[in-house]
């Protein structure tokens, strides 16, 4: 039979393809494949060698305290998506905490007790606090809120800021511990009071507490580390991730506002931005008998 030289050609040209193609292949399948075990190795969350909280050391080296360390900073680091959004949020929230932490003499690491108790957001706990410090109404009230069914200064962010402060004052001058102070907000003063007086020691890591109290320290220790090095904990994120500050003009209240819609409208903005930028309008009329207040609206050109 007469050898086709043509043919033979063509027939090795497309068995070369054909290895070629499947070599290709086989090694994108490679890749994908060492991607997914990659994804699926889970690695314990690096523990810093030396911990503090608002200056006080954190004694690793004492009974329980690097195993509940741990569990806070695995919690927190494998939790990615609620990490990562409180990360976006803390820019924004943080610009205003910071400096009110400061007029007040707070140690800065409180900024991450607010992460801690409501992930930067005004939320409401099962409880019935609320806001970004989830202040009870009645604590509220006692540290200067206005709270009723027009207004609400536990999602006013400066104001509770600044209640929050007074509370930690009071409780630091009680108790000579930051760290206690901390405590104090979860469990209240006459919580760690009673514990201290019935265990006969006033150091928050010797102290047996309730479940929340005792994690919640250790809590906002891990997402102080993670916050100050994401990048150590696997999350990538850059300047332009996190949400910005809007900018906003400020309009005085001194008397009744019978429509906030209305009201929304007249300054050149709506209902849902109003509604928005401040929170602590609970409802569509703001009456004004001894107070005043600021109203915040977009800033336009």
């Amino acid at each position: 039979m007469k050898l086709n030289y043509k043919h033979l050609f063509l027939y090795v040209a497309l068995l070369g393809f054909v290895v070629i193609f499947m070599a290709n292949k086989q090694t994108q399948n490679d890749d994908v494949l060492a991607d997914m075990n990659r994804g699926q190795k889970i690695y314990p969350a690096p523990i810093p060698d030396k911990l503090s909280f608002a200056g006080e050391l954190v004694p690793k080296n004492r009974f329980q305290v690097r195993e509940r360390l741990d569990r806070e900073f695995l919690v927190n680091t494998y939790w990615q998506s609620n990490m990562m959004l409180m990360l976006k949020r803390s820019k924004k929230a943080f610009e205003v905490i910071e400096p009110i932490l400061a007029a007040n003499s707070i140690p800065d690491d409180f900024k991450y007790l607010a992460v801690a108790e409501s992930g930067l957001l005004n939320v409401t706990s099962s409880a019935d606090a609320k806001g970004v410090w989830q202040f009870m109404k009645s604590s509220g009230k006692s540290y200067g809120l206005e709270i009723n069914g027009e207004i609400d200064e536990r999602y006013h962010l400066k104001k509770s800021t600044q209640a929050a402060c007074a509370y930690l004052k009071k409780a630091y001058a009680k108790f000579g511990s930051w760290t206690l102070a901390a405590a104090a907000y979860n469990r209240g003063m006459s919580g760690i009071e009673r514990d201290i007086a019935k265990q006969g020691v006033n150091e928050y890591y010797d102290l047996h507490l309730n479940s929340e109290t005792a994690r919640y320290v250790f809590r906002i220790l891990a997402i102080k580390s993670i916050m100050l090095n994401p990048g150590d904990y696997g999350f990538m994120i850059n300047d332009q991730d996190y949400y910005g500050t809007e900018e906003t003009v400020s309009f005085l209240i001194d008397s009744t506002v019978s429509n906030i819609a209305e009201y929304s409208k007249s300054i050149g903005s709506n209902y849902h931005v109003i509604k928005s930028l401040n929170p602590w309008i609970l409802s569509n009329q703001i009456t004004v008998k001894e107070n005043t207040y600021i109203i915040k609206a977009p800033l336009t050109e």
